[in-house]
């Protein structure tokens, strides 16, 4: 029988070189609710958590691969229905998957036992978020909602909390962030949609929202202006809603990829709606909050297509006969599909130690918010918590960042690879490179992942964070050779940044990329090194990794550090006159 988790070599690889007891002894609450009654089960140590985790990881890698993959094709050719009454209606494929999801209890899958979720780490979420992806990466923008989820329970009074979380633990409800409007895309200050009290003490929704995933789904949380009198973000509240004659799907979008996934354009009419958390800080507290999340989630979707990509290449390029022998055998697309592997295991890497981190902070901002603590250990926590803030908020858009870019990448060199055959829709590979290419986009931008993550590179994060894996001392002769090396090439990446610094704020934002790539370098290539302590295939990936980039980290700190601003001073004459559009 086909499984996702158990036939991928690298996950089972990191489950193991990760540390996920300590993880599980945070997330359970060091096994406090075990024989006080306060759940109907719990487990009782670490090692039973941690085979709960696989136990789950085994089941959704067979949903995955048994059911999920074999229906991605129909659904991709037919996707969903928009009704005549502003209804959607799911692909029967669709609704499928998600039946079976649902009756495997995998739809609380973060969610606390109390609420009927399996309460499992965010990074225990990003694998099977992966593996889902890997078998349809459409569906993922149904079951990786689960942030929403996520968000009421964070944030919602008991009353909300009731309400709802036992439903979505139960999969009778799927949910969506709606947030995007016509005139307001990436800059949510912008949004306009409406939210008035009415005589009654009920808060009304009235507007239009456009390119929101799975807007069909029954719970919305919707970003809108409650204070009519301020213009920006301040201004904006954060509301949880039910799908209703009120809440009308006026379009479904037409879209290149991801067609299992209905992206639909909403139009509220005095939707009734009922407030999360408090006025004023849905965008500055709770939507970034989310976001985070997100964007985590869409860099496990990335992994997953790009993994499926990556096998279509590797098996098509072993059994591929030209000039007489496989065509793995010729040197070009031998080093493509070496690269595509490595590829996706450097952001695998990042993305699974970016969920890691990002536990420890969701589980220590936990303690704080729920537990009696003594003052030094409360004070203690709270310096953590800035800590982990400041190196989540730089790991997060590097990763959602890093692996869409990658993402893309091997989708595309998988159509190399097959040839003719690749560009034809005989095999899934036109179909990965469709659905890879939004990645890139929604949940930010790569441009905006960039600026995001070049802050922390710039202000100091990104040199504390790297002094960490520096201090590790290796016993191999290679690794400590390579740990050197990027050690001494590091001082390029240092003498860009010093010299960014030294320029008008612009240039910052024009050198992000390259500053940003060459971060993401250095800490990859220290994870890669740790990972090869392990396992004697790491190092050569190690080693193949950093030799291959220290180049490409040089050139780039050269190209910051030219001065370069020709595509900002020049920018009329060198990107030419605005087409005519007659």
């Amino acid at each position: 029988m086909a499984n996702f988790f158990l036939d991928n070599e690298d996950i089972l690889f990191l489950l193991d070189h990760i540390d996920v007891e300590e993880l599980a002894r945070i997330q359970e609450d060091d096994f406090d609710d075990v024989g006080k009654g306060r759940v109907d089960y719990a487990p009782v140590d670490a090692e039973d958590t941690v085979d709960n985790y696989r136990r789950v990881l085994e089941i959704v890698g067979e949903v995955a691969a048994e059911t999920i993959a074999p229906n991605a094709e129909i659904v991709d050719i037919e996707g969903n229905t928009l009704n005549d009454d502003g209804t959607v209606t799911y692909h029967p494929r669709v609704q499928e998957n998600l039946d079976r999801l649902g009756q495997a209890d995998l739809m609380g899958f973060t969610l606390p036992y109390r609420y009927g979720g399996i309460n499992c780490p965010n990074l225990i979420y990003t694998v099977a978020t992966e593996m889902v992806s890997r078998g349809d990466g459409s569906l993922m923008n149904l079951f990786g909602l689960q942030g929403i989820a996520e968000t009421i329970y964070a944030f919602a009074n008991d009353e909300i909390k009731d309400e709802y979380l036992p439903r979505f633990a139960r999969g009778e409800v799927t949910g969506a962030m709606v947030l995007t409007e016509p005139d307001a895309g990436s800059d949510l200050q912008a949004v306009r949609l409406r939210a008035d009290l009415d005589e009654d003490g009920t808060w009304r929704l009235n507007g239009v929202k456009r390119f929101i995933t799975n807007g069909c789904g029954e719970v919305l949380l919707t970003l809108a202006r409650s204070e009519h009198h301020i213009a920006d973000g301040r201004g904006l509240s954060l509301f949880v809603s039910e799908r209703s004659e009120h809440i009308k799907v006026r379009h479904l979008e037409h879209k290149l990829g991801i067609h299992g996934s209905p992206t639909c354009e909403l139009v509220y009419t005095d939707a009734p709606a009922k407030l999360v958390g408090e006025r004023q800080r849905g965008l500055i507290t709770y939507v970034l909050a989310l976001m985070n999340g997100a964007r985590v989630g869409i860099a496990a979707q990335s992994l997953g297509i790009a993994e499926a990509a990556y096998r279509l290449a590797r098996t098509y390029a072993h059994t591929r006969q030209q000039f007489g022998v496989p065509i793995e055998q010729l040197p070009a697309v031998a080093e493509l599909v070496t690269d595509m592997q490595i590829d996706i295991e450097a952001a695998r890497a990042l993305t699974y130690e970016t969920s890691r981190r990002c536990d420890h902070e969701n589980n220590n901002l936990r303690v704080l918010e729920y537990k009696e603590l003594a003052k030094a250990d409360k004070k203690r926590r709270k310096k953590l918590s800035r800590e982990l803030k400041r190196v989540n908020a730089m790991l997060t858009p590097m990763s959602k960042y890093y692996a869409s870019e990658m993402c893309c990448r091997v989708a595309d060199h998988t159509i190399q690879v097959l040839g003719g055959s690749g560009y034809m829709k005989d095999y899934p590979a036109e179909r990965y490179l469709r659905d890879a290419r939004i990645t890139t986009i929604y949940e930010g931008t790569s441009q905006l992942q960039v600026l995001a993550a070049s802050r922390g590179v710039s202000a100091g994060v990104f040199e504390t964070f790297i002094a960490g894996f520096e201090k590790t001392e290796y016993d191999d002769p290679l690794l400590a050779d390579l740990k050197q090396k990027l050690i001494e090439n590091k001082q390029h990446l240092a003498d860009a940044i010093a010299y960014v610094k030294q320029q008008s704020p612009s240039y910052l934002d024009l050198a992000g990329r390259r500053l940003v790539d060459c971060a993401i370098f250095q800490i990859v290539g220290h994870l890669f090194l740790k990972q090869g302590v392990e396992s004697d295939r790491k190092k050569r990936v190690a080693r193949r990794f950093i030799e291959a980039g220290l180049s490409v980290l040089r050139m780039n700190c050269e190209q910051i550090k030219s001065g370069d601003t020709a595509a900002i001073d020049e920018y009329e004459l060198l990107a030419g006159p605005v087409p005519s559009t007659a």
